[in-house]
């Protein structure tokens, strides 16, 4: 998992660095909300941090303004928000719970508690992550239900199917070309038994 800092005490972003880069996270910082927010600017894609602690304070755009703006850019509404402050107030911390912020960590942070955050964001992304690969399994499949909705003319005696092209043809060739179907060709009982009269009844 990729983590951005954002921080302008150059002690405590050093310190936030070392605590989760040995913990083993891929780590990037920046020294302002303005460094930060160019950060995500061009590091787009699968590319860009997917977790991101943010100073509350700090010049420039404020942590609580990047994360207004991350949950408003396509892309990056998903970024999980950890934000660092020494407002410790209720109001203070529903604004920032209000502004798309996931969690906040007072200042100054234990190390052990910083770990915990951002173990429980890393578990939070790896959800979101199944749950966007099982919505699209899901989507696929109603795509290939929808498909074969509807009325399907039929004809009464040779049981071949109209198809949108207004041609008629076999329904095991239709359903191929509509579903993930295979067929394998058989005789049904009903079938053997009229083929077997008929064969005994023919002249020889």
């Amino acid at each position: 998992m990729r983590i951005l800092i954002a921080e302008d005490d150059a002690v405590t972003r050093r310190i936030l660095e070392m605590t989760l880069a040995g913990l083993g996270w891929d780590v990037i910082t920046a020294k302002d909300g303005d460094a930060a927010w160019a950060v995500f600017e061009t590091m787009k894609g699968k590319t860009a941090p997917e977790l991101v602690v943010l100073d509350w304070m700090m010049p420039g755009l404020e942590g609580i303004e990047i994360c207004r703006r991350l949950r408003a850019t396509p892309g990056f509404e998903y970024v999980y928000v950890i934000l660092l402050t020494s407002r410790g107030d209720k109001e203070d911390l529903a604004q920032g719970l209000a502004a798309g912020a996931n969690d906040y960590i007072a200042k100054p942070f234990d190390p052990l508690e910083l770990e915990a955050r951002v173990r429980v964001g890393e578990r939070m992304l790896k959800l979101q992550s199944s749950l966007t690969a099982r919505v699209t399994e899901l989507e696929e499949a109603l795509a290939h239900v929808q498909r074969l909705q509807g009325l399907l003319p039929i004809c009464s005696y040779c049981k071949k199917v109209r198809n949108e092209a207004n041609y008629w043809e076999q329904v095991d060739s239709y359903l191929s070309s509509h579903s993930d179907l295979d067929f394998t060709h058989s005789i049904c009982p009903v079938c053997t038994e009229k083929m077997m009269k008929e064969l005994e009844e023919a002249p020889i």
